[in-house]
């Protein structure tokens, strides 16, 4: 497919999925400062919480204080992780409009990170996805480690498609794909879209890299070739999984958003704004972002100030 001619919405999990893997805690206040200024850039999908067990995930302790900080606007998508009955719960309690719940392709990694065999998580989706309809809640669905689990070595293409065909019982608003270590290549992801549209036409296909081995944005690329509707990023690249070894950061919104821009693919998202906020963040976090954005400079832009500054 022609990226010239697509539009491609971009899922902003800097919040979520970002801040649950640095060791700073961030205040309540700046998390919400940080999603106020990823709305000003133009982002209208934002992860802005899970709600976990605290012990686990201490980062992600303030999820209710949150979302009762967020701006009430009818033009967002605020999205909260859950991995289970609990995590609905308290997600519908507080209020939230959309949940999204992850199940993991391999068992292993499942345990690990949800404490159940994958089956269970299937199962608790279906009943999550039922209990959020009948809340007025919108809920969808990731498929995580689906391109290789840190523990079990390759996940086969079969076996993410087995997934596919339970979670979609659910009904999901949005079905996600995930490289949650940064293991994929361009070719799988191809291989595994066109897959899974044949096996789901007509869901939306949202897809989630990792940089760790540094193919996240040509994994983006192939995906935003491969017709899917939305990509997560994380501004300032920053994140990765508290549960993976090694699992380094999400791909930077940063970069994404220069490559899409620079390819004449609409976000509707600011590039400058995102590269602002990118800056605060280092500010907040008090160390440079893995975002190659930020170090470089947008261009033209960085050669018409070296111009300009040669000329005075």
């Amino acid at each position: 497919m022609n990226s010239q001619s697509r539009r491609v919405s971009i899922i902003e999990v800097g919040p979520r999925d970002g801040l649950q893997s640095e060791p700073e805690i961030l205040p309540t206040e700046t998390k919400v400062e940080f999603i106020r200024r990823a709305i000003d850039a133009g982002v209208r999908a934002i992860e802005v919480t899970s709600f976990v067990h605290p012990k686990r995930v201490p980062q992600m302790a303030d999820a209710e204080a949150v979302i009762a900080g967020l701006p009430q606007r009818s033009d967002m998508r605020y999205i909260g992780l859950v991995l289970n009955q609990k995590g609905f719960e308290r997600a519908r309690d507080a209020g939230l409009g959309e949940i999204g719940m992850a199940v993991v392709a391999s068992d292993t990694y499942n345990r690990r990170n949800q404490g159940v065999p994958t089956s269970e998580s299937v199962k608790a989706w279906i009943a999550i996805a039922g209990a959020a309809r009948a809340a007025g809640m919108r809920a969808n669905v990731m498929i995580s480690s689906a391109f290789g689990c840190p523990f079990e070595g390759e996940v086969p293409l079969r076996r993410v498609l087995e997934l596919v065909d339970q979670v979609l019982e659910g009904e999901p608003i949005e079905l996600g794909l995930a490289d949650s270590i940064g293991v994929g290549v361009p070719a799988q992801v191809t291989a595994m879209i066109g897959a899974v549209r044949e096996r789901a036409p007509g869901v939306p296909i949202r897809c989630h890299f990792h940089n760790t081995r540094n193919t996240g944005l040509a994994n983006a690329q192939a995906a935003l070739d491969a017709g899917v509707a939305s990509l997560d990023a994380s501004i300032g690249g920053i994140g990765g999984c508290p549960f993976a070894p090694a699992a380094t950061g999400n791909i930077p919104t940063d970069d994404l958003l220069y490559m899409l821009d620079r390819s004449g693919v609409e976000t509707g998202v600011s590039l400058e704004k995102v590269l602002e906020t990118s800056m605060w963040l280092q500010q907040q976090l008090g160390r440079s972002t893995p975002a190659m954005l930020p170090k470089a400079g947008i261009f033209p832009k960085v050669a018409e100030q070296l111009r300009a500054a040669a000329q005075t």
